[in-house]
């Protein structure tokens, strides 16, 4: 790996310089040997056979981060030095992202910068409410508090998710259970049917006609349909990541029915329930809103509170600033007025997102609930569509025999 170190030396001086070496720590172990007073130390990473810098990284894997807050929360509340915490925690991660991480947040430390600073220089990596709560912490002393109210926020955001991906499994399995079942049917059943028909002689019935040319056009331009829908595929997940367009695709999810009702109470709950985070952490409403803006999910609803945060800052209230909006659902509006009347906004933001995340387990349940029998009766009706077809000619050469 390089490192671009800037040094100095006991004459003054101050130098620029490359260095090679398997890690930091033992880079900054060879340089202080020499003699040498590092005055900055940083990773450089080259596409190979050009000069372009990667600032990119792999991100890394929220439980392992989680669970590294956690342990690095015990350390501190035991008494351990954070430089001392960092090295030790660092060498405990399986993750190689995260150890990747951890090392240069440790030298950066090490060199005299704070924790919230060295996260920070990490980039999109680490989520902006982590980086804001540890700058809190710091503000306040209460380091080991802040990284224990993050924990707790990410734990309750991830129990969200995986209940609303555990509620969309099975409705997910019957699609793709009907999907192979149609696809044998179209691909296996249909030509075996059709060599059959072909020496009756007659013409077969308009259904059954419709059946056997669909099959066959689909079996003649097979790679072509693959790699059409592979293409719109990927076609579609880049337009989504285009800057704009993302906000666009996620307002389109949100007039769903069902679905979108869902989403906007989920970006609701995880908006209100990130800025009693950081409330909670000493960080004024103007900061928090714009690293709540950063942290959501929803593109559209980040637009959305952006522009929130503009009019906060002109000197409006938090509520009339979402009212204006018209997007955000009136009961989170108003339990957020009254919050702000008397006193305890961080304490009604955290009730808005508890009643929302109770409503979101309960519209799921529901949405299930529907969708199971839809999609039962919805793959029976088609599959009895596709054998009442491809038996019609069998019937009524039957009829015609009796």
């Amino acid at each position: 790996m390089e490192f671009r170190c800037r040094l100095g030396t006991e004459t003054g001086e101050v130098l620029e310089e490359v260095h090679v070496a398997e890690s930091a720590s033992k880079l900054r172990q060879e340089l202080e040997g020499k003699g040498f007073y590092i005055l900055s130390l940083t990773r450089r990473g080259f596409l190979r056979g050009t000069g372009l810098t990667l600032r990119s990284r792999r991100r890394i894997k929220t439980r392992e981060f989680l669970v590294f807050n956690q342990e690095l929360a015990a350390l501190l509340r035991a008494g351990m030095p954070l430089v001392q915490s960092l090295e030790i925690l660092g060498q405990r991660v399986e993750d190689p992202n995260l150890r990747v991480l951890l090392s240069d947040v440790h030298d950066r430390v090490r060199s005299g910068a704070a924790l919230s600073e060295a996260f920070e220089a990490q980039g999109d990596v680490v989520p902006g409410i982590y980086t804001a709560s540890l700058l809190a912490g710091e503000k306040s002393g209460g380091l080991e508090e802040v990284i224990r109210r993050y924990v707790d926020h990410v734990k309750v955001i991830s129990a969200v998710k995986r209940k609303t991906v555990s509620a969309l499994v099975y409705p997910l399995i019957l699609l793709l259970l009907s999907f192979v079942v149609v696809s044998i049917i179209v691909f296996r059943v249909v030509p075996e049917f059709e060599g059959f028909y072909r020496g009756f002689g007659t013409e077969l019935p308009l259904a059954t006609r419709a059946i056997v040319s669909f099959s066959s056009l689909l079996r003649a331009h097979v790679l072509l349909v693959v790699s059409s829908v592979g293409a719109a595929v990927v076609g579609g997940w880049y337009w989504t990541q285009r800057p704009g367009w993302a906000a666009a695709f996620d307002r389109v999810v949100l007039k769903i029915p069902a679905v979108g009702h869902i989403a906007g109470r989920f970006a609701t709950s995880q908006l209100a329930r990130t800025l009693a985070t950081l409330l909670s952490g000493g960080i004024p409403l103007v900061n928090a809103i714009d690293v709540s803006s950063r942290a959501l999910g929803n593109r559209y609803f980040a637009d959305e509170l952006s522009l929130v945060g503009q009019r906060v800052r002109e000197g409006e209230s938090l509520s009339a600033s979402l009212a204006a909006r018209e997007i955000f659902p009136p009961v989170a509006v108003k339990m957020v007025e009254v919050g702000e009347s008397t006193g305890a906004l961080q304490e009604m933001l955290t009730n808005v997102a508890d009643f929302f995340d109770e409503e979101i387990d309960t519209q799921l349940g529901r949405f299930v609930t529907i969708i199971e029998p839809v999609l039962l009766v919805v793959m029976g009706v088609v599959i009895a569509a596709l054998l009442a077809a491809l038996y019609m000619p069998l019937l009524q050469i039957g009829s015609v025999l009796s």
